[in-house]
């Protein structure tokens, strides 16, 4: 009706981009250093043309470390960040209301959901860790909409009542014309009736 995606769909797409970025630099930073030292420990026999030749091909293993080791991280982080967050954002609009247990909820889910191919012991290891990492990250998600102000549900609230007194202006609007557009067509009719009338 906005014309515009809601505002949970975007909220859902930065935080898997935010979280795709985070677990690339987790798991590529160090990654890098080690691709690079192990490289320079690797390379005691071979000759290069200069010094910064040498540095060149350091750099380009330790890159190449940060891309491959990285990329493992960033659609992992991703895909857990994702899924949470979807849980999390549909049993707050089913429920229409923000809480803890939201978030416990998608943490277990999504915890379970990585773990589930270790059998039912990692299912239920990744329910517990997800249940502990939905708790903190649902109280601090809670805690940064209060500081804004005005939560998600309260904004949703905000904009419905407002969309519904816009629409009822505008049927209003369009009543009144159609009254008016009525009472001209009545004293249109009632003219000549009236001049008949006077002739007779």
């Amino acid at each position: 009706e906005r014309q515009r995606y809601p505002e949970e769909t975007v909220n859902i797409v930065k935080s898997a981009f935010t979280g795709g970025v985070v677990g690339w630099v987790y798991g590529g930073l160090p990654a890098f250093y080690h691709g690079r030292k192990a490289f320079i420990e690797g390379s005691h026999g071979e000759l290069f043309q200069n010094r910064a030749d040498a540095v060149q091909s350091a750099h380009r293993a330790g890159l190449r470390s940060f891309i491959r080791y990285g990329w493992r991280w960033s659609w992992r982080v991703a895909a857990f960040v994702t899924i949470f967050n979807m849980v999390s954002t549909g049993l707050t609009v089913y429920r229409n209301k923000t809480t803890i247990s939201n978030f416990a909820s998608a943490g277990a889910f999504t915890g379970a959901l990585f773990r589930m191919h270790l059998g039912l012991q990692g299912l239920a290891g990744g329910f517990v860790f997800g249940t502990a990492f939905g708790i903190p990250a649902g109280g601090l998600l809670m805690i940064m909409q209060k500081l804004a102000g005005e939560t998600l549900q309260e904004k949703r609230n905000r904009e419905c009542r407002e969309l519904y007194e816009q629409k009822l202006a505008e049927w209003q609007s369009r009543l009144s014309v159609t009254e008016v557009l009525g009472q001209t067509e009545s004293n249109a009719q009632g003219g000549p009736e009236t001049e008949t009338a006077r002739e007779s």
